[in-house]
């Protein structure tokens, strides 16, 4: 257990008059744990749960399938086990919280991942059970990142970074999407990385599409070609995007890149504590319109246990950045029907004095060169 995080959330309950914290989502469960148990984001009814008290204790509830995993990486903790077929989780949830003392108390949870139906069994089983919604709290907590977090955040962002860097060495004019995939895969756990969530390889006409797979489509010259992928180390997410170009660009998407690269270095010189977003952003946008570009809604936002978390640099709310949040920044344009899209997509550390690069692998100040 990360004992940083106990005190974390031990600190939220008082703030918000809670008894404890029940976790359920497979972020939330990582983020106390330092894991995600395997099938728990592929079955939600696997449910795998945790529970922080006031006063520091903690157990977590697991299905019979994973028992062993979970008992393994927490060998010093009270595991509650329930029967995927012979069990209703509730149930046995409702037990250990009575166990804990807790079976009229506050109890803060995701209300907005607990199906509605284990939320009616469990107030069945302990009708002075008194449910709120703490949601917002763990999403308040992982924005600062701790150290351990940090670090993993930097060795996802450079094992994304360098991947994508070699799977584009890897193809030629011919080449196939398909094969810049199988390259980019080979990159990700060749260098380390246990998973990834989502890769986009978009190129030629398709760059303009946000968030598509690869095809059998075959590179060609000028073609523009958009590569992002998200690997995952315990359930820890980093967004890295480049755009490469085959064989000789066009003067136009030399000049875009030139902005958005122009883009990149003031986000990073503005990124800082105390800096708001909704400025940032309106820099950015003013940036767009110097070449007739359209605008976009947000321009970086949190990553971590999520793909995207708060805060958002966008144009619908107005955060304070403070340092310990990691983000990923995009200067971007996807042409909007205009054939083409470009993005270049970084994570940066917020530190005490302003942001750090983490995906700090290739020179992006230049698409890169296919040949």
């Amino acid at each position: 257990m990360r004992r940083t995080i106990i005190d974390r959330q031990v600190k939220a309950m008082g703030e918000a008059g809670l008894d404890a914290l029940l976790a359920s989502s497979p972020e939330n469960y990582a983020y106390l744990t330092g894991f995600v148990v395997p099938s728990h984001p592929l079955m939600r009814w696997r449910h795998a749960m945790t529970v922080v008290t006031r006063d520091g204790r903690v157990a977590v509830l697991s299905v019979d399938m994973e028992e062993s995993t979970v008992r393994s990486r927490l060998p010093d903790t009270d595991v509650r086990v329930w029967g995927e077929f012979t069990d209703n989780a509730m149930d046995v949830l409702a037990d250990l919280l009575t166990d804990l003392g807790l079976a009229g108390a506050a109890v803060g949870a995701e209300l907005d991942h607990l199906p509605a139906g284990d939320v009616e069994r469990l107030k069945e089983r302990l009708p002075g059970l008194r449910l709120a919604a703490a949601q917002d709290s763990f999403d308040r907590m992982r924005q600062i990142k701790t150290p351990e977090e940090i670090e993993i955040l930097h060795r996802l962002s450079r094992i994304a970074d360098r991947s994508i860097a070699d799977a584009y060495g890897a193809v030629r004019t011919g080449s196939s999407e398909m094969d810049l995939a199988g390259a980019l895969v080979n990159g990700i756990y060749a260098n380390g990385a246990e998973y990834f969530q989502l890769m986009i390889v978009a190129t030629g006409e398709r760059s303009e599409y946000p968030n598509v797979g690869p095809t059998e489509r075959r590179l060609a010259p000028g073609d523009l070609c958009r590569v992002e992928i998200f690997p995952i180390i315990d359930g820890y997410h980093a967004g890295v995007c480049r755009t490469a170009i085959v064989q000789q660009p066009n003067p136009r998407h030399v000049e875009i890149w030139k902005h958005l690269v122009e883009c990149k270095y003031m986000l990073l010189d503005r990124i800082r504590p105390g800096a708001r977003t909704k400025p940032i952003y309106d820099a950015f946008i003013r940036k767009l319109a110097e070449l007739d570009l359209p605008p976009i809604d947000f321009v970086g936002h949190g990553i971590g246990l999520h793909l995207h978390e708060d805060p958002y640099i966008g144009k619908y709310a107005d955060h304070e950045i403070e340092a310990g949040m990691v983000l990923g920044i995009e200067p971007l344009t996807y042409g909007k029907g205009r054939g083409f899209g470009l993005q270049n997509k970084d994570m940066v550390l917020v530190t005490e004095s302003g942001c750090e690069l983490l995906s700090d692998y290739t020179d992006t100040d230049g698409l890169i060169p296919i040949p």
